[in-house]
């Protein structure tokens, strides 16, 4: 019977191993990089708190609760002057990301149609959208933003043009374009319809679930047997069917206010001031010439051999961009997308240069200019966008990881 050797003896941890061995060393670097940062970053908020104590001054958020003592053109809640800073701010917020999602859904749609048509072979169409592309592109986002606010003011009627002697109109009959903004219709729940508002809200959650599960479906029928299922016409009638049916069975709990002309001004309604919608305009067509350059060249780094096989197993052009050519270069595209998603929402911040009233003029301006806050009104500004681009990224990485090609 052979004997068992004798197992080798594990070397001793020595310290010199935190810097020679590469077990260690790497772990070693990063912790003596944190203790440096955090060192410098407790420097930092030493002298920051000395400073300010020497000029008479302490470090603290208490401005947030006192009166603010102005008024916010366009606000998505309730406020008035007599509301606090904390509240001017939220609106800022919300005002800021209203711009940051109605801008990157636009110039995302906007984008990836330029994108595509500048691969037509139509020689006018392509033409069109490269000067389009060239234009806004070359151009500083600031000079549109004014530019859309000019033409705004300028060539829209006033509210008086729209008495019974005026030359102007409600388009649709509901819809007032005017120099001080945009009227549109407000939906509105009848007295004592709440329930039925609340179901018939429920009601499109759940035609949302099921569109989202029919195209999964869908996707699966054609990866297993190839067999092609509609899906847009089904997701739209999946999605209005339901809630039109509804509408109608629960009492039609919603009307509409329209927007009437009294005095000098219409009321009622929604309104959308030019500032925003010229805010909103720029930002998007300027961001989607970039995503339109983003998007060829997603599909150009598709071998066109691809497209080649496509047309002969018979699949149209259509087809082929949305089932053969668009997957393989989303993972080119999604990348630099999410920058530029990224850049239109930081963009933002110009507001001021026409009136909207968004973080940047609320915290970041009228309140620093009321409460000599500036620190701590700079801080919370930069922490807001700091979270809002973190949120941004981590959502399209998600999506990215969703949509990668995945490897045997």
């Amino acid at each position: 019977m052979s004997a068992i050797p004798d197992q080798p003896a594990r070397d001793k941890f020595q310290l010199s191993q935190l810097i020679y061995d590469t077990r260690y060393r790497s772990l070693t670097i990063q912790i003596f990089a944190f203790m440096l940062l955090a060192i410098a970053l407790f420097w930092l908020g030493r002298n920051t708190v000395i400073n300010l104590a020497a000029l008479g001054k302490d470090f603290d958020f208490g401005f947030l609760g006192q009166r603010a003592g102005y008024d916010i053109n366009q606000s998505l809640i309730p406020y008035s002057s007599a509301s606090s800073h904390g509240r001017a701010a939220l609106v800022g917020i919300l005002n800021t990301m209203l711009v940051a999602a109605l801008g990157c859904t636009l110039a995302l749609v906007v984008g990836t149609i330029a994108g595509v048509l500048r691969l037509s072979n139509n020689w006018l169409v392509a033409k069109i959208m490269t000067v389009y592309v060239e234009m806004f592109r070359n151009v500083p986002v600031l000079l549109w933003i004014i530019a859309f606010f000019a033409i705004l003011n300028e060539s829209t009627p006033s509210p008086r043009d729209f008495g019974e002697n005026g030359d102007a109109s409600l388009l649709f009959g509901s819809i007032a374009v005017t120099n001080r903004g945009v009227y549109i219709p407000r939906p509105t729940p009848l007295d004592g319809a709440g329930w039925a508002v609340w179901a018939l809200v429920a009601i499109v959650v759940v035609s949302i679930a099921a569109i989202i599960v029919y195209r999964g479906y869908a996707k699966r029928q054609q990866q297993t047997t190839g067999r092609i299922l509609p899906v847009f016409r089904v997701s739209l009638a999946l999605f209005f069917a339901p809630a039109i049916i509804a509408f109608f069975l629960l009492g039609m709990p919603l009307s509409l206010d329209y927007p009437e002309l009294g005095g000098f001004n219409f009321q009622g309604g929604i309104m959308m001031r030019n500032s925003l919608i010229a805010l909103w305009l720029a930002l998007s067509l300027y961001t989607g010439a970039f995503i339109a350059e983003i998007v060829r060249g997603g599909i150009l780094s598709v071998s066109k051999g691809q497209t080649e096989a496509a047309f002969a197993l018979g699949l149209r052009p259509s087809r082929t961009m949305n089932l053969v050519i668009l997957p393989q270069a989303l993972r080119v595209i999604i990348p630099p997308l999410i920058s530029q998603f990224l850049n239109l929402t930081k963009n933002s911040s110009l507001a001021i240069a026409v009136g909207y009233m968004d973080v940047r003029s609320t915290l970041g301006g009228i309140t620093i200019n009321q409460t000599g806050r500036e620190l701590e009104g700079m801080l919370l500004l930069g922490l807001f966008y700091l979270v809002l681009s973190l949120v941004i990224s981590a959502s399209m990485n998600f999506y990215n990881s969703t949509i990668k090609l995945k490897e045997r």
